[in-house]
């Protein structure tokens, strides 16, 4: 009778994505006990199947945009075709480049630091692989990322259902897809298909507009996006059937019954944590209602008083990769100096959507602050008349920014417009640094540029901070020099 194989380490880490990546590589300043378990491909989420990839086929999509709207500037082109072969031969290949990077990081680590397998707890600190091997583990980090789920009524279109991963290994565009769900990848793949000539339309149920919690800024956004293609932010769906090789999808528009047919369904309807076929019953940790580890802690990345790490998707935290890494930082350094576990900070939140308006979110919502009963004052700008922007005829969006009605502190932003990927470095470095909104208005704006619109809000900030607090109201020369 064969004997079980069994393995002992100090830092167990579960998944092999960017925070496991980022856990590891932290753990290993501190301890070389350690063990990283991978029952999937190499290579982040990121660089196969998320940021990567669908930033390939955007870059494909603003081309065949640019050409085609070069008239607005007295520039006459030929109606530009679009070789859907080519754009996503270029896709895969730039896309496996990057995954290439990430595998040969993973493959240079010690071989003795890796396995494959499945890992289930069977008691705290005990972990099994689906091939009977056991591992007695001091820490463990679990960072097995997220899966795209969906309406288990959709199974019965077979092929005909993909998502977004599915996207990014096609050899050809499609004629037409129906694209479900209204969050950052719904966004970012309907613009993007729509723009490299295949026939689109974005189901929304929520009426949301991505992340957006600001009604003015969500409805600038809703106003661009649905003059270029179809979107439905609430659309009443009725049924959802496939005919032949086809998805047909049944609205109620406007009173009346419409039927329309599709090559494929992107779902983009969320995702889950990858934590449901852990056992973590096993290891002693409480779940909420959703499956969630109860007592997570952001900052140190501990789960409770465990043993236990929690970092990147599976986490709930940004599905976002610098929030990954950092977490998976934070995580493997804590696991490998346990029990000196100790809060690191967390950069202030930023959130970009490429699309076109390009959406940025920047510290606190609107919903987080109005959820909070915080007392805050709002200063916008609306980009159709600003001057640089209107200039390179991307003179659309708005961008409303927060601050704190006595002392001007600068709290959170949310934009839809042109540049939104720069401007919310700015904003962001501006929280790190505690900057009040005068004090952002003291920094420099060169002319002419998108940013002299972030001025714009900021001069509107301070107006309405005035308006509540006439006391702090400066004289004529102080705001002439802002």
């Amino acid at each position: 009778m064969p004997q079980t194989r069994s393995i002992k380490a100090d830092v167990v880490i579960i998944g092999a994505g960017s925070a496991g990546m980022s856990a590891y590589k932290s753990a290993r300043q501190f301890t070389d006990s350690i063990l990283v378990i991978e029952e999937g491909h190499y290579g982040t989420t990121c660089a196969r199947v998320g940021c990567m990839p669908s930033k390939l086929l955007i870059a494909a999509a603003e081309a065949a945009h640019h050409v085609q709207h070069a008239g607005r500037f007295g520039i006459k082109v030929a109606q530009p075709e679009v070789d859907g072969k080519a754009v996503m031969a270029r896709l895969r290949a730039e896309r496996d480049r990057f995954v290439g990077f990430v595998v040969e990081d993973v493959e240079g680590w010690p071989e003795a630091h890796k396995i494959r397998g499945s890992a289930r707890f069977v008691a705290p600190g005990r972990l099994i692989l689906d091939d009977g091997t056991e591992i007695e583990a001091g820490r463990v980090v679990i960072a097995t990322g997220s899966r795209s789920v969906w309406p288990s009524a959709w199974n019965a279109l077979g092929d005909r259902l993909i998502i977004n991963d599915d996207v990014f290994y096609w050899d050809d565009l499609p004629s037409s897809v129906a694209v479900f769900g209204n969050g950052v990848i719904g966004l970012e793949l309907a613009q993007a298909l729509h723009r490299l000539g295949v026939r689109v339309k974005l189901f929304g149920r929520s009426g949301r507009v991505g992340p957006l919690t600001d009604p003015d800024v969500a409805a600038a956004a809703l106003a661009a996006y649905a003059a270029e293609y179809r979107f439905s932010p609430a659309a009443q769906v009725a049924a959802v059937e496939r005919q032949g090789d086809q998805v047909v999808v049944a609205e109620r528009i406007d009173g009346q019954d419409v039927e329309e047919r599709f090559d494929y369904l992107i779902a983009a309807t969320g995702r889950q944590p990858n934590l449901d076929r852990l056992g973590l019953e096993h290891a002693g940790i409480k779940l909420d209602e959703r499956g969630t580890p109860v007592g997570w802690d952001r900052r140190t990345a501990r789960i409770g008083e465990s043993r236990i790490f929690l970092a990147g998707d599976a986490a709930p935290d940004a599905p976002l990769l610098h929030e990954a890494s950092d977490a998976g930082r934070i995580a493997g350094e804590n696991a490998a100096r346990f029990p000196d576990v100790a809060p690191r900070h967390r950069r202030t939140p930023i959130g970009v959507v490429f699309s076109d308006p390009q959406i940025a979110m920047v510290g606190q919502s609107h919903a987080q602050l109005t959820k909070a009963g915080a007392r805050f004052i709002t200063g916008t700008v609306d980009f159709t008349g600003q001057g640089r922007a209107r200039v390179a005829g991307r003179n659309i969006g708005k961008l409303a920014l927060y601050a704190h009605p006595e002392t001007g502190k600068f709290l959170g932003a949310e934009m839809a417009g042109p540049a939104a990927e720069h401007i919310a470095h700015l904003l962001a470095w501006a929280i790190e640094a505690d900057r009040s909104v005068q004090q952002m208005l003291d920094s420099p704006f060169y002319h002419p540029v998108i940013e002299e619109g972030v001025r714009t809000a900021l001069r509107a900030a301070r107006d309405a901070m005035h308006e509540k607090s006439p006391a702090h109201r400066p004289c004529l020369d102080c705001r002439a020099a802002a």
